[in-house]
Parts: C-alpha cells; sequence; structure tokens
C-alpha cells in the first residue's frame, strides 16, 4: 500500500488475546500490502486483519492496543515502535481519506435526491396526467365536452339549430365521419374556423359553412380536427392546462370544475394550432371516399397554408371530379342558412 512505503513485510512480537474471557498469548505480527497477519510461534495462522480497518483503542499509551475493529473482541498488544509507526501511518491515511469518502457519499445522496425531485416535478405529474385521461369512459368525456360546449357558448352564443338544418348536419357527419363517428356542432363565433371538444364533438364557425361553395371544403375541416383529436386527445390537453392537481381530483371524484373548462376555453382562442400530418390526413381522405383538393383550396386562399396544400393535391386520393356528393344540394342549403333560424 501507499500509506506503507518504506516498509517492507514488517514483523514483531505481540499479544493476541482472542476475546474477553481468553488469556494473552505471545505471538508474531507481520505486516503485508494490505492485512495484519498474526501466527503462533509454530507459524501456525491466528488471525489476519484488514489494515484500513485497524482501530487503536489507547491513543498516545505504550504499550499500544489494537483491534480490527471498534466492535471487536480480539485485541493485539504490541510495544515495538517501528511496528506501531507502521500501524499508525495506515490509520492515518485512512483519516484522511474518510472526509473524501463522506463527501462522495454526499454527493451521491443529493445526486439521488436531485433525480427523485426530477422524477416528481416532471415525469410524475405527466404520468399522473395521462392515467387519468385513459381510464375516463367515454360517457364522462361525453359529459365534459357538453360543459365545454356551455362554456363556449357564454361568449360564442348558443349553437345554431335552425329549422330543417339539424338532419343536414347529421348527415354531414355521418357521412365524413361515418355512422356514430362524431357529433357536429355549428356556432355563431367558435374558436377558430374549427375545434374539436373531448366526446367526438367538433365544433365548427358559421362562416366556415356560410361562406365556402361545397361541403366538400367543410368536409376538409372536419377530417383534419379528427386528426388532430387523434393525436392529441382532447381531453389529455385539457387535463395538461389545468394541471395534476385537477388531473388527481378527477382521478378520485369523477368531478372537474367549471372555472377549469372556462379558463380552457379562454385558452383555445389563443392557442396556436398544431399541424396536421398530410399523409395521415391523406389517409382519411381515402377512406371517406373524398377527394382533398377542395380543403386544399381553402387551405390556399384562405389560410395561406401552401405547403400544405401542395401535398394534399399532390396525394389527392379521389378525384374531385368524380366523386360522390357528400349531401344532397338542398341540404348543403339547409346546412348554409342553419344560423340563420
Amino acid at each position: 500500500m501507499t500509506a506503507l512505503t518504506g516498509y517492507d513485510r514488517l514483523e514483531s512480537a505481540g499479544l493476541w488475546r482472542e476475546g474477553r474471557l481468553t488469556a494473552r498469548r505471545e505471538v508474531l505480527v507481520s505486516i503485508g500490502e494490505a492485512t495484519l497477519a498474526i501466527y503462533d510461534h509454530a507459524e501456525n495462522a491466528l488471525g489476519h486483519w484488514s489494515l484500513p480497518a485497524i482501530e487503536r483503542l489507547n491513543p498516545g499509551i505504550s504499550p499500544a492496543l489494537f483491534a480490527p475493529g471498534f466492535n471487536a473482541e480480539e485485541t493485539l498488544e504490541i510495544d515495538d515502535e517501528t511496528m506501531i509507526e507502521a500501524i499508525e501511518t495506515v490509520r492515518n491515511a485512512v483519516a484522511r481519506h474518510r472526509p473524501q469518502k463522506r463527501r462522495l457519499r454526499y454527493n451521491l445522496l443529493a445526486g439521488a435526491s436531485v433525480l427523485l425531485l426530477g422524477l416528481g416535478v416532471f415525469w410524475l405529474p405527466d404520468a399522473l396526467i395521462r392515467h387519468t385521461a385513459s381510464v375516463v369512459p367515454p360517457a364522462a368525456r361525453k359529459d365534459i365536452g357538453e360543459r365545454l360546449l356551455t362554456q363556449l357558448a357564454l361568449t360564442s352564443g348558443t349553437p345554431c339549430r335552425a329549422r330543417g338544418a339539424q338532419q343536414s348536419l347529421r348527415n354531414l357527419a355521418d357521412r365524413v365521419l361515418g355512422p356514430g363517428g362524431g357529433r357536429l356542432v355549428v356556432m355563431g363565433g367558435a374558436v377558430g374556423q374549427a375545434e374539436h371538444l373531448p366526446g367526438g364533438l367538433i365544433v365548427l364557425d358559421r362562416s366556415l359553412i356560410e361562406r365556402q361553395d361545397s361541403p366538400e371544403t367543410v368536409a376538409g375541416f372536419i377530417l383534419a380536427e379528427r386528426e388532430r383529436a387523434a393525436s392529441d386527445d382532447p381531453l389529455l390537453r385539457l387535463l395538461r392546462m389545468a394541471g395534476p392537481v385537477t388531473a388527481f381530483r378527477m382521478l378520485t371524484t369523477g368531478q372537474i370544475e367549471d372555472k377549469v373548462l372556462r379558463r380552457h376555453v379562454e385558452r383555445l382562442a389563443v392557442e396556436i394550432r398544431e399541424p396536421v400530418d398530410p399523409e395521415r390526413l391523406l389517409a382519411r381522405f381515402r377512406s371517406a371516399g373524398l377527394s382533398a383538393a377542395p380543403y386544399a383550396r381553402a387551405l390556399e386562399e384562405d389560410l395561406g397554408d401552401r405547403k400544405l396544400a401542395a401535398v394534399l393535391r399532390a396525394g389527392d386520393p379521389v378525384d374531385a371530379e368524380t366523386a360522390e356528393p357528400i349531401v344532397a344540394d338542398r341540404q348543403w342549403v339547409a346546412l348554409q342558412g342553419i344560423c340563420a333560424g
């Protein structure tokens, strides 16, 4: 060991006691690289002590009394100054390194604490929110969507329900989303052109119905919202905005406060919409048997999104000229007047 530089297999005599109730015996003591060996005069090994673990039981007193640890029953009495100096050299070297070990343990504990804190702050809340969103049943999702619609109506007016247009709106939903695939609501001042809410609810702004030339364009906005809802669960989005406390309360009680829903509606009004994946959106047009060209034209002319429009035109799965009508002309005319009644 580096602490014993200058001592080459040092040996001396000593008095060894195996236990508190046993007599002391004369022994030979030898220091190697890492251990202190104890032999009888026939050179039979009686014990091997780890040098770093040796403790002195009577500091400053001679002869020196050592033990392989404070709680050990074995003791070794030595009066050879050279041997005592060698053992003390090892003990002093160990003592100098102990603070570093304590600092190392402290650093390890501190690092573990930071890691646990990071998990608590960043991972656990998101895991709680995700779990809550995953276990909310469809009926509860629908109820939350209806309550959000009520909050939205406080600022945008009640949903448009002109007589004769409601069946046309249901027919449009069935044709684009499939029977039972979702519910469409038209409002006088909805958030943006379209918005999706929990429970399969898609809200359309009245201007989207009144200003477009054909239902095929509206169908594109509907499919885009359905794709957004698939990639960004609207209930998960709500709970992330509300935070882990609201998620925990909902998980344990099934309740969510109106003020939380109100704040969410206010945030929707200023939230930047995430772009949809063009290939996934084209797959939805293909599944619905609809052309993407009318929607692409509206993106380019009304929203200035030339990049997405170009991709949709290039991958359009259905020829707009040969595609079957979404709804009859009379139904489309009724839809365009849905907010007039």
